[in-house]
């Protein structure tokens, strides 16, 4: 039985990597930080009841605590390590830009080191992502694509994308870089742009909500669904040499699309609902991103499967659920 480690497992991603790697016979540890409260609702299925699955197991850790990664993998010794672990938003990175740095830039050196001092190195996963092109330079962006970072969060994915190539080639690591464009999924936390809008737009159809604050509505982003791009992680890493790919669907829409999607499903004028907030713009803006995913088709023989009006309505229908349960409880209230 493989053993993987994952960091970043109570996230999006995380949670449905682990699901994969269980359904593949893996063995599964993530890595969680100590808090005063559990934040693991994203894969609570998997782990509540034990005869249904393979192990998974949660140990406490850091990205920001070298000693703590250095036991982890020290104690387990991982067959494949995903690092998915980050401060992810990008507008939040302008506001913490050292936090951001320490976690999403040094917390990967400090895996790769923890890596590099093993006698049995893993294979090493390193979520690297499309805000490392910013101001691009190409359309669409590729592998050989130059990055020109706009944001504290790209920087630091810049840093980490070239240690973990600096550790491929300095010391032998199986270290590979799945550069993803942006993916989303009902998963996706609330602050995130998408995931605002279907909870915005089911909240605003049952009378919960009268408005939906947002930034920019014309940037464009390449949008595909997370359970497909964490497939292309895995696949990553089941090469026989260690490369990096980029990893999206082909195709970008606009935030203002996205919208019109979202609010056209539940019969409603987005115009008649929506109001643009200047706190929500970025101090530099990414105008429009767009992957060409050629390499991962040619050589991992991955392809995106759900389409973006697909996961428009997948988002939709899942916050709409939340939404009606939400009015339960309103209703219950006023009894």
């Amino acid at each position: 039985m493989k053993k993987a480690l994952v960091t970043g497992i109570t996230g999006q991603d995380g949670s449905y990597l682990a699901e994969l790697l269980l359904k593949k016979g893996y063995k599964v540890w993530g890595i969680v930080r100590m808090s005063s409260s559990f934040h693991t609702g994203r894969i609570d299925h998997l782990y509540q009841d034990p005869h249904k699955n393979p192990p998974l197991k949660l140990l406490y850790g850091d990205l920001t605590d070298g000693g703590s990664l250095s036991s982890i993998v020290q104690d387990i010794q991982p067959d494949e390590v995903y690092n998915l672990g980050a401060q992810s938003h990008v507008r939040v990175s302008f506001d913490q830009p050292i936090y951001t740095a320490n976690v999403d830039a040094l917390g990967t050196l400090r895996l790769l080191e923890a890596l590099r001092t093993i006698k049995n190195k893993p294979r090493f996963y390193q979520a690297s992502s499309s805000e490392m092109y910013g101001k691009v330079v190409d359309m669409p962006q590729t592998e050989e694509t130059p990055f020109y970072p706009r944001s504290p969060y790209a920087c630091a994915k810049a840093y980490s994308f070239w240690q973990t190539i600096n550790y491929r080639e300095a010391y032998d690591l199986f270290a590979c870089n799945g550069i993803l464009f942006n993916h989303e999924s009902p998963r996706r936390g609330q602050t995130f742009v998408t995931r605002k809008i279907t909870r915005a737009a089911t909240r605003i159809k049952l009378g919960l909500q009268d408005k939906l604050f947002l930034g920019n509505l014309d940037a464009k982003r390449d949008w595909g669904f997370a359970g497909d791009y964490v497939e292309a992680m895995w696949l990553i890493l089941q090469q026989e040499e260690p490369d990096d790919f980029v990893i999206a669907t082909g195709q970008n829409h606009s935030v203002k699309e996205f919208l019109e999607e979202v609010f056209g499903y539940l019969q409603l004028d987005w115009e008649k609902y929506v109001e643009i907030d200047p706190r929500y713009f970025r101090p530099t803006e990414v105008d429009a991103l767009l992957g060409d995913p050629s390499k991962a088709k040619k050589i991992l023989n991955w392809e995106p499967k759900v389409t973006f009006k697909q996961l428009a309505k997948l988002m939709t229908d899942a916050d709409m659920k939340l939404a009606e349960r939400e009015e339960i409880l309103k209703d219950h209230g006023k009894e």
